[in-house]
């Protein structure tokens, strides 16, 4: 990797033992060779933790509302891929050559498992505080554009229906999956007149909250964040 990782070593503030680990991070499994899979599905589970610590502690008087509502938008692939956008992963990405002419250098599912295993790649090869460090220097302006969260998302959007005449938002869980220990769960939301959407969190609660942001902001009611 020579220059090239010598220069992304220096922006992610870490010199590497194993410079494999960052290679394997950045190979696409379009590419030969061991590819990034595995460690974005590591690099996925560093980047839960470091947020949810952070935001433990930045955030001391807020509910676990407000909490899922800031991880999730935090967490989600495109927040990873706009990080990655800012560390120009994608001119070091390794890939097959009909990928490469697919665009997969600009693809927003790419550059999101990219940085997720970049991630990975330092917490493997020094532990968590090199992932750490990566992320609260690279997810501060993302934490920062958030703004301020005012009150939960169920609230603000069962708030949303009431005014308009509707009846209450309804939620629906769709899915339970993965073991007893680490379970997801999907789950749609129906409000007014608008498409009824999905989403994702780690207890029925933490889904109900993302489900009730994303409606909001297809509603236009919040921004879209990060």
């Amino acid at each position: 990797m020579g220059g090239v990782s010598a220069k992304l070593e220096k922006r992610l503030g870490h010199e590497f033992n194993e410079l494999g680990l960052l290679s394997q991070a950045l190979t696409h499994p379009s590419a030969e060779g061991a590819n990034y899979q595995r460690f974005e599905f590591l690099g996925d589970r560093v980047l839960g933790l470091v947020i949810a610590d952070w935001l433990m502690r930045d955030f001391a008087d807020a509910d676990e509302g407000e909490l899922a509502i800031r991880f999730n938008a935090l967490v989600r692939k495109e927040a990873c891929a706009e990080v990655a956008g800012r560390l120009d992963l994608g001119t070091h990405i390794v890939m097959g050559a009909g990928e490469e002419k697919a665009g997969g250098r600009q693809k927003t599912a790419i550059l999101g498992d990219v940085c997720e295993a970049v991630i990975a790649a330092l917490y493997l090869d020094g532990g968590i505080e090199p992932a750490r460090r990566m992320i609260e220097k690279e997810w501060a302006y993302l934490l920062e554009k958030s703004g301020k969260i005012r009150q939960d998302a169920k609230t603000a959007l069962q708030e949303w229906a009431q005014a308009r005449g509707h009846p209450l938002p309804n939620y629906e869980l769709i899915a339970r999956t993965g073991p007893d220990h680490a379970p997801e769960f999907t789950v749609e939301v129906r409000a007014g007149s608008a498409k009824p959407l999905q989403a994702r969190g780690n207890s029925k609660r933490q889904a109900e909250q993302t489900a009730a942001q994303a409606m909001l902001e297809e509603l236009g009611v919040w921004p879209e964040r990060g």
